[in-house]
């Protein structure tokens, strides 16, 4: 064992004393954007070149600064998007979601999908459509200027359509034709505030966590977007707390133009994400 990987060993032990969920991951991950080398190239790391820099990056991480925030990066599907203060870090169990989005656009047989993605944050769900589906036109809305700025970066060069606005009146210029709506919305209850990792409390912008009493405000409020700019037919994606599966179907009921309304599991098999499909006339 080199110093680089016996310097690890101890750093996870840090990080799982500290509460970290995934400390062996993040003490890999932090060397390897210290070092400026591969998680499995830690080993060619020379004694000689080891970087005392490493055991800086291990405090903040000690401290729950979350490990995007340190690296300035974050994966999402086939990305590397850039990240920091100020903008949601996009989480794992989002794949999913995006997957299934991606399936059911697929499965439309439209020549060139249009898609809409609220609550964009990063962009990560935008970016993974726009480049997942390779002839889809989408559009990225996000309401707070901090997480723009991230925003902005990543999409560059891409070709998604990126708009400032609220989601509860995005984009009038293309109701009755969207094919898919899909969102991360806030949806965590006010009332939940003291039981949230302190990765996402102290750090994730309040705009992207918290959404009312319920957490489900603004959901209510996307759900009446979806059907304005829906086409019929048009299906909605919209990602929920595994707490709230069955409550967010319910949002999207027959009476409000809705149909085959549903939840689906993430990996780990907990209600992850709801779906409907706007109501043919």
């Amino acid at each position: 064992m080199n110093l680089l990987l016996a310097e690890v060993a101890q750093a996870t032990q840090r990080l799982a004393d500290a509460g970290v969920p995934s400390p062996r991951n993040d003490a890999e991950e932090l060397a390897a954007f210290v070092h400026g080398v591969k998680r499995g190239e830690l080993h060619s790391v020379k004694d000689s070149d080891f970087d005392a820099r490493y055991w800086e990056t291990i405090a903040r991480r000690e401290a729950r600064e979350p490990l995007q925030h340190i690296t300035g990066r974050a994966f999402f599907r086939y990305l590397e998007l850039q990240v920091g203060p100020g903008v949601f870090v996009p989480r794992p169990e989002t794949e999913s979601v995006v997957g299934w989005a991606i399936d059911a656009v697929r499965a439309m047989d439209v020549v060139e999908p249009l898609i809409v993605d609220l609550c964009t944050g990063s962009g990560a769900i935008a970016l993974a459509m726009a480049q997942e589906v390779p002839r889809s036109r989408v559009h990225a809305v996000e309401l707070s200027e901090d997480a723009l700025k991230w925003t902005r970066k990543n999409v560059e060069g891409s070709r998604v359509k990126l708009s400032r606005g609220d989601a509860r009146d995005a984009l009038p210029e293309l109701d009755g034709q969207v094919d898919l709506l899909i969102s991360n919305p806030p949806y965590i209850p006010l009332t939940e505030w003291e039981y949230v990792a302190p990765e996402a409390r102290d750090y994730d912008p309040e705009l992207s966590l918290f959404s009312g009493e319920d957490g489900l405000d603004l959901i209510r409020g996307i759900e009446r977007t979806a059907h304005r700019l829906l086409r019929p037919g048009g299906v909605v994606v919209i990602e929920h707390a595994d707490t709230q599966g069955g409550q967010v179907p319910w949002i999207f009921t027959e009476e409000r133009g809705w149909a085959d309304a549903a939840d689906h599991p993430d990996l780990n098999n907990r209600p992850r994400f709801a779906t409907a499909r706007k109501a043919m006339p």
